[in-house]
């Protein structure tokens, strides 16, 4: 039985990948410094400082030189409460100090008080310490929560240029990328408020972990989330749809916490490169190993601003090999989870 024509699903492949790139590494979209912040005035928003007491007992979220991310993440989160409050805001932090809070009490305090905004402050690890770029995760769908979607592409582009002098890659993506089953608690809680996590830098990053200590660095993060609070805030709001398409895209499984810290994570880049490589052989066997690299690289690093492409190389190869099915759930997946805009 012969299969259809394949070439509708490659050309669409091949559009996204490039669209894609132009996504990554395009300044376009920046926040107006100039913009209006009376827009921020009488909103309801909820910072949540991510993590926090657990320092005794977790040895994952710590730099180079001892920094722990938990207590970035409330300096940022302190930061942004005062100049949100300034610009009218009523602004609730899930934790003012260093101490654990449950995940669910976090989500719980969003919905208790109807928050117009919820934000979750972190910076993120990797094996790799030459990583450094900005990663927002929204919950769900793309094309369902385009509320949170929208958010935190502002909150991207605003990241990149005031801690990146607006040059290079940034991540939006969902949560299921990272939590295939469920994606992320608190994002999963606050469903139907725009709510966003932002991993604003990486600690790992031995630069960067230096820069993190310093307290205008801290405030000029936390700059960057009021621009983009504040340009969300101006503009006519997105809808956030009933979730439905992440029940419907089989679970990806990937690398959790710790175990992107092993080795083979450090070659998630190289994995990628090596199977582009493979595939414009042409040779089927290359291919097929092809797709055991791609595999690699985004169970490795699921969040990189490459993950996207390896799942839309992984598309093209799939439809070549008449796995017409697979393809198509590839390319849905790229759809709902790795936006471009």
């Amino acid at each position: 039985m012969k299969h259809p024509s394949c070439f509708p699903l490659i050309a669409l492949a091949i559009f996204l990948l490039f669209a894609g790139r132009v996504f990554a590494f395009s300044p376009i979209g920046q926040p107006d410094e100039r913009q209006n912040t009376d827009s921020i005035r009488g909103k309801v928003i909820i910072l949540d400082p991510g993590h926090g007491g657990t320092a005794a007992t977790d040895s994952y979220r710590v730099g180079p030189t001892g920094e722990r991310e938990e207590w970035v993440n409330l300096r940022v989160a302190l930061y942004l409460k005062d100049m949100l409050e300034e610009a009218g805001a009523a602004v609730l932090l899930t934790r003012t100090e260093d101490v654990f809070v449950p995940l669910e009490e976090r989500s719980q305090l969003a919905r208790k008080k109807e928050a117009d905004l919820f934000i979750s402050i972190h910076h993120n690890a990797t094996a790799d310490p030459s990583v450094n770029f900005p990663i927002v995760y929204f919950h769900g769908s793309a094309t369902e929560n385009m509320g949170s979607t929208h958010l935190g592409k502002k909150i991207a582009i605003s990241l990149r240029k005031h801690l990146f002098k607006g040059k290079g890659p940034y991540s939006l993506v969902s949560d299921y990328t990272i939590f295939s089953k469920s994606g992320a608690s608190v994002l999963r809680g606050t469903y139907e408020i725009p709510a966003v996590i932002g991993e604003a830098t990486f600690f790992t990053h031995p630069k960067e972990e230096r820069r993190l200590k310093r307290e205008s660095y801290n405030r000029k993060e936390a700059l960057a989330y009021f621009e983009a609070i504040s340009a969300f805030f101006s503009e006519i709001p997105f809808p956030i749809l009933e979730k439905q398409q992440p029940l419907e895209i089989p679970s990806f499984e990937v690398f959790q916490e710790a175990e992107r810290m092993r080795p083979e994570a450090l070659q998630w880049k190289e994995n990628f490169q090596e199977a582009k490589r493979l595939y414009e052989t042409g040779s089927p066997e290359n291919k097929e190993h092809a797709l055991s690299l791609l595999d690699l690289s985004v169970k490795s690093f699921p969040d990189s601003y490459l993950a996207r492409d390896c799942h839309l190389l992984r598309a093209i190869i799939l439809e070549e090999q008449g796995k017409l099915g697979e393809a198509a759930t590839e390319l849905k997946r790229v759809q709902a989870y790795y936006p471009t805009n």
